[in-house]
């Protein structure tokens, strides 16, 4: 849980208080490798943040799933349109590697907004950030090539890109994995 408070410490003094409250609501999952956190069509009951591993956000074809987006250690993730509309998701979330996260209910960030003088400034802040990454992917898929597409996650998370199987991969860049394995040799 700490990973979290300095999370928000760089924009926010969190007191004891407001933490405490904060803290006692959030709730500690593990889920193996492949599991699904979210299938399309259920609700968004969380917000979750990422202590360890890597989540997938894709969307189920019969012959092929479309990965879209990943969530790395130390970030929060959601299926943030059916978290806020509390409708179903339109993809599922899934593990990638064994994962450990720590999420709140959306009953309880409410509480949190609620009770706290931080709450409201937190959860803008975690907003921004899954806008943010939002919208710096739509802005790659439109002017960046698949190549710089790939660099570009390589150098965001290269420790960790090396557990992404390359049909993911190749998915998120917008390419088939023999493409992507093209790319990979001129690299």
């Amino acid at each position: 849980m700490e990973k979290i408070r300095e999370f928000f410490s760089e924009f926010v003094t969190i007191d004891d208080p407001d933490w405490n409250i904060f803290a006692s609501k959030l709730e500690r999952a593990a889920f193996p490798k492949k599991s699904v956190i979210l299938e399309q069509g259920k609700k968004e009951r969380f917000l979750s943040f990422l202590e360890k591993g890597i989540i997938r956000f894709n969307i189920p074809k019969v012959d092929y799933d479309f990965t879209f987006a990943f969530a790395f250690e130390n970030t929060f993730f959601s299926a943030y349109d059916s978290f806020l509309t509390q409708t179903g998701s339109l993809y599922n979330i899934e593990c990638i590697t064994d994962c450990v996260l720590y999420r709140i209910s959306y009953e309880d960030l409410e509480f949190v907004y609620a009770n706290t003088s931080i709450g409201d400034r937190i959860g803008r802040k975690v907003a921004e950030d899954l806008y943010i990454k939002k919208m710096k992917r739509e802005r790659s898929l439109l002017e960046d090539t698949a190549k710089k597409r790939y660099m570009d996650l390589l150098s965001d998370q290269p420790r960790l890109i090396k557990y992404i199987p390359q049909k993911y991969l190749a998915s998120y860049i917008g390419i088939r994995p023999q493409s992507l394995s093209r790319i990979r040799k001129t690299i």
